[in-house]
């Protein structure tokens, strides 16, 4: 849930979905967000930075938003943490605890917070039109931050070197690793420092896959298989446009890291998005990055709910754009022998304050279900149909007549995910406002969409066939 407050802005445009905000998902109070930026766990707290503009609810002024949760459900909004400047734009990043005091910020008894994040130059720069990686650290737990007086701390003069995710690697005698992504070349960038101010370049991944836009927001983390012991390493990359749903999109691949290099297992050479791993297959999941720090050895993932064919006009006022719900990541191999990611929501005790579904459907062949989502009886008229079919192996999302979808000519779509599981499939379906997340047996396939019905979607009605 997200603080609220009354808009600062003007009077409501017309069209605009008021009377419907997300209880989970998290919302700026009155302005626009993007992707979440230095996810961080410290202190029992967990800390979400994201893309803001605080100063209207469309793209501009990037700056770092900040918000705070101990349950990773509620969520607190803060003042915004890393302000835009005349000479320099705050793009997405990471942020790290530096508990050893590599980089000499922390005093006696303290420990630094450091945010690792892209400084896009202005033109009243002396870098103009540069992207470059900075710092900032807190010294207070987040509350206040200082840009470091050497910054930038890698800058190769690119235009398109972006979104830093750094980590500890190594244990006691580790270091510091960041991948980041030369965006148009379609590369992952790997470097390592034992500092976090002294950058070497270790490895380059890339092009592979989904390339039908550019590379954005990469993370790479450890992932435990499940139910073997094993554990493998995970790299997640965002692409715009050239998703698997059209638009903005997350892909991933399975593999190893040295410390230097990521291996994947797979490359396929096919060219169809099909044969790719998707971290999502709606319209609305992209730049999901994870947790630094995570308790018990959780992989925890947020993405941002929207796509960049038409986030700027959601109907929405007086914010525009939500996160997706945290995700609990794990690896499962499945039959055909593939390592694939399992997602699964992270919900509240009792209660969510959302509705969910939770049903099993007959996917055998021969077999077709259809389920829609609807108002309650009187209400409204919108309504969300999701089609499982059990011969084509698919399962479809169509919100062509989901409320309103005029406000821009891409949103209008009926998206496709396979089903990957047997005869019998369980979903999960959480509907929150204007956002849907569905997740297929367990979370091995998952779909996001934005709706925005004329009244909330409480019903679920099934239809079988064969």
């Amino acid at each position: 849930m997200t603080t609220t407050s009354p808009s600062q802005a003007a009077a409501t445009p017309t069209g605009s979905i008021t009377h419907l905000r997300p209880a989970l998902h998290f919302t700026a109070r009155d302005t626009w967000l993007n992707d979440p930026n230095g996810l961080l766990h410290h202190d029992g707290v967990y800390h979400l930075f994201f893309q803001s503009n605080p100063h209207g609810n469309t793209w501009g002024n990037m700056s770092w938003g900040h918000a705070t949760s101990t349950d990773l459900v509620t969520w607190d909004e803060r003042p915004v943490a890393l302000p835009h400047t005349d000479e320099e734009l705050v793009f997405s990043g990471s942020a790290v605890a530096d508990v050893r005091n590599t980089a000499g910020f922390a005093g006696s008894g303290q420990t630094a917070l450091v945010a690792i994040y892209t400084s896009a130059y202005t033109a009243a720069s002396d870098r103009p039109g540069i992207q470059a990686q900075s710092l900032a650290y807190s010294l207070d737990g987040g509350d206040t931050w200082t840009r470091y007086a050497g910054n930038p701390v890698l800058d190769i003069g690119s235009r398109e070197f972006r979104d830093p995710k750094v980590f500890w690697h190594g244990g006691v005698d580790g270091r510091w690793v960041m991948v980041a992504v030369e965006a148009v070349d379609r590369r992952v960038v790997i470097y390592s420092s034992p500092n976090l101010l002294d950058w070497t370049l270790e490895s380059r991944f890339g092009p592979a896959h989904a390339v039908g836009g550019v590379w954005e927001c990469p993370d790479l983390f450890p992932l435990d298989v499940r139910d073997t012991g094993e554990s493998k390493w995970v790299l997640v990359v965002s692409l715009n446009p050239g998703g698997i749903a059209g638009g903005s999109g997350a892909q991933y691949f399975v593999g190893d890291f040295d410390g230097h290099t990521f291996t994947p297992d797979r490359l396929s050479t096919s060219t169809d998005p099909t044969d790719f791993d998707w971290l999502d297959y709606g319209r609305d999941y992209y730049a999901a990055v994870s947790f630094n720090d995570a308790p018990q050895g959780r992989r925890l993932m947020v993405g941002w709910a929207s796509n960049w064919d038409y986030a700027n006009a959601v109907p929405t006022h007086p914010w525009r754009s939500a996160m997706s719900l945290v995700r609990e990541l794990e690896l499962v191999r499945c039959a055909d022998g593939r390592l694939r990611v399992v997602q699964a929501p992270v919900l509240p005790a009792g209660d969510p304050d959302v509705e969910v579904f939770d049903l099993t459907v007959p996917t055998g062949p021969g077999t077709r279900a259809e389920l829609v989502l609807s108002p309650a009886e009187g209400t409204g008229t919108s309504r969300v149909i999701l089609t499982l079919d059990g011969d084509a192996r698919t399962v479809t999302c169509d919100r062509t007549e989901s409320g309103a979808v005029d406000f821009h000519p891409t949103f209008s779509s009926v998206d496709t995910a396979p089903l990957l599981g047997g005869d019998v499939t369980e979903l999960q379906i959480i509907v929150d406002a204007t956002i849907i997340e569905i997740y297929v047996d367990g979370g091995l396939v998952t779909l996001t969409q934005q709706v925005y019905p004329d009244a909330a979607l409480t019903e679920l009605r099934a239809t079988y066939a064969g």
